[in-house]
């Protein structure tokens, strides 16, 4: 099973993270603090945790194509969230 994590550089890293986490939370099972937090997707499940610095996302999937799956389904909202920041989407990694 791959695992991909992806980082985004923000002061807003805690909020994103709970928006992100509320969203999903209408239609899969969440949980969540300020700090931390876990969406269950069909795919796999995902990691999220915030610092000062940032927010970063750690997803272990399926297979490949579901890899692709987390960083579209992550970008896609994480731009919407962050429409004020210069940059939209996570740099992200596969292991």
């Amino acid at each position: 099973m791959p695992t991909t994590t992806g980082f985004y550089e923000t002061e807003n890293g805690s909020k994103y993270l709970q928006q992100l986490c509320k969203h999903f939370g209408h239609k899969v099972e969440t949980s969540f603090d300020p700090h931390k937090g876990w969406v269950a997707f069909e795919m796999g499940t995902a990691y999220l945790s915030a610092t000062d610095g940032g927010l970063t996302v750690t997803a272990t999937v399926e297979d490949a194509k579901a890899v692709q799956m987390v960083h579209d389904v992550i970008d896609r909202h994480l731009e919407k969230f962050a429409f004020r920041e210069p940059e939209k989407t996570m740099v992200w990694t596969v292991e």
